[in-house]
Parts: C-alpha cells; structure tokens; sequence
C-alpha cells in the first residue's frame, strides 16, 4: 500500500509543526506525490504552513478534524514520531472522529490500531486503517549476499538519530532519475513506506531477522537498477539504536553517505559524537567487518543545516570539507549532485 496519487490526505501533527516529533508529517509535506488537502495542529492553526516550515507547498493548517472536513479528505496520516512511538491520549478524539467521518487512517506509530476493537467497529466499507510496523513474511537470516549484486548499493548512516537520513536518500535518488539511471528509493522506516510504498519498517523486525529483512529487499530490486539509495536509520553511536548494523550486513553497501546535523556535538546523555574524520573511520571499518568484506567507503557528507542561515551553513559545509577532505553540502538546502558525483566516482 502506499499514498496514492487520486487520494486526498489531511496529516494529524497536533503541536509538532514546531515540535521535534513531527517528522513523519513534514517528511511527507515535502515529499510525497499524495494530493495533501490539510494539517491538522491546533497550535498553528490558520498560519502559513510555507513560512513555518520552509516547505514550499500550499495547505491550510487548521485545529481539528471537524475543521478539515471542510476540505474532503479521504486519509487521515498520523504525522508524528514520539519516541517509543505510542500515540499521545490527545490524539485519540481525533482518530476517533476521522474514521466516524468515513475517512481511511494510516499508521506508523508502534502501537498497533487494525485489530483494536472500539476502532475496528467504526470503521465502514471501503475504510482501512494501514498499521504501517508490521513485520514482512518469510524473511530468513542474512547471508551476505547482496555483495555480488552488480548495483551501486548507497547506505545513509548517521550521527544520531533524526538527521535527515531519509531525505538524503531520497534527494540522492531523485537526481539520480534526473540524470536518466534506473533508481530505486529502498525505504525502511515508516515515513519512507508511505512515500514509496514499499519496504521493510526495521524497527518492527525481530532483531535476529533485521538484517535477513534487508538482504530480502535489496536482492529483490538489485538486478532491476542500476543504483539502489538505501534509507539509514540511527545511528552506531546511539545507544538506544538497533538498526544500523542490521543495514549494513542486509544491505553489504557500495558506498555510504554519513549525515550529521551541523553543530551538533552530543547524542543523548552528553555522549559526544567524535570529530567526524573518526566517525567516518568507524562506519568504514564496521562496513568492511574487519576485513571479511570488501573496502566500503564514505564517499559523501550530507550536513544538516537547517538551523542556520544561508551564509552560516556554506561556512559550515566548507569547514567540513576541510576537516574531513570529503565532499559536502546539504542536499535539501543546495541539491545533491555533489554527493552524487561523489557516489558515482567512488
């Protein structure tokens, strides 16, 4: 399933506009081809979506569901990330409202709602509710074999968590396309399935099947295109991350990119995230097992400026250049065919 093109989608984001849990819902504002009719935050309501966010995309923002009904959606997005990925008590009103209005709902919070009772009994013909973290069928132990893939195989990895590694996989893949190379978009979290529809949600994989799961997806599509951009989740300093190992075994990648967020110096609890010339050092070595896989390189950095203005962040992409001798830029902010390049010659 994914959002289609004909469905109009009002996305749930309740006081995360200007939050930091609102990333499935801005993700989707910016790149998803769904026909997004409204926004539904109670804390912006009738203010600009485009001066707010910087996305440069028209949608009203208004306070509750009853108030988007007005523009007829058929999709109701739960548009937030919280961490433990339970869905707020405040949210429930809402929910509840959208499906008595006849609307479908899609779901990427770890709390499951399909098989709720007092939610499945509202639902209508035609209506589903899509809990996005369900773990494929038939998936089985990694083996390594996606190393004799023929594919350019491009891993975002990270310097914490909620960096911008799925945008950087997706800007990466779609000038990718524009240059004419049959591209594909492998998404592997939440917001990423929506936007393509396919994939695997790694955090809802049993950890023994992790990267099983995506050695699955990336044999399933490596034949067929000539570069595969894989989205990254956490990070190897993180310790409250499981994901990022399992990516690099499944996915055995050609190259990576390693996205971090400009100034950023700590991950949780004060642990500090080393000069970047050593954390590009630890994801080389992790990629290549020590020796028992082929040299993987980080060809790119993608830096995460949003927080600053123009000028700064050209200051701080040419600092990390010169620090790390590997090419940067923020590929949202000033597109990515420099990593591109990079990929492409590394």
């Amino acid at each position: 399933m994914r959002l289609a093109l004909n469905q109009r989608v009002a996305i749930l984001l309740h006081e995360e506009i200007t939050g930091s849990h609102g990333k499935t819902g801005l993700s989707l504002l910016r790149y998803s081809e769904a026909s997004i009719v409204a926004v539904i935050d109670r804390e912006c309501a009738g203010k600009s979506l485009s001066e707010l966010t910087g996305i440069k995309r028209d949608v009203p923002i208004v306070a509750s569901v009853a108030a988007a009904l007005e523009y007829q959606p058929q999709v109701l997005v739960i548009g937030i990330a919280p961490e433990g990925g339970a869905l707020p008590d405040d949210y429930w009103h809402d929910l509840k409202n959208a499906l008595s209005a006849g609307m479908s709902v899609v779901n990427g919070l770890h709390t499951p709602l399909a098989s709720m009772p007092e939610l499945k009994a509202l639902l209508k013909p035609g209506q589903l509710i899509w809990d996005v973290r369900k773990e494929p069928p038939n998936i089985g132990v990694a083996s390594g074999l996606a190393r004799i893939l023929p594919c350019r195989r491009v891993l975002t990895v990270g310097t914490d968590m909620a960096v911008g590694k799925m945008s950087t996989s997706l800007e990466l893949h779609w000038a990718s396309r524009l240059r004419g190379w049959r591209s594909k978009f492998l998404a592997t979290g939440q917001t990423g399935l929506m936007i393509e529809g396919d994939g695997v949600p790694l955090d809802a994989v049993r950890v023994d099947f992790a990267a099983g799961a995506v050695e699955q997806m990336v044999m399933r599509y490596g034949r067929n295109y000539e570069i595969l951009h894989i989205e990254g989740q956490g990070s190897l300093l993180h310790p409250g991350s499981s994901a990022t190992l399992p990516l690099i075994r499944g996915s055995q990648p050609t190259q990576m990119i390693l996205v971090h967020r400009a100034g950023q110096t700590e991950v949780v609890n004060g642990i500090p995230i080393p000069p970047l010339s050593e954390v590009v050092k630890l994801y080389e070595t992790v990629a290549r097992a020590g020796g028992a896989f082929a040299p993987v390189a980080v060809v790119g950095i993608s830096l995460n400026t949003k927080d600053l203005d123009e000028s700064l962040a050209l200051d701080a992409i040419a600092q990390t250049e010169a620090e790390t001798g590997i090419p940067c830029t923020d590929p949202i902010r000033f597109g990515a065919d420099k990593l591109l390049n990079a990929v492409m010659e590394g």
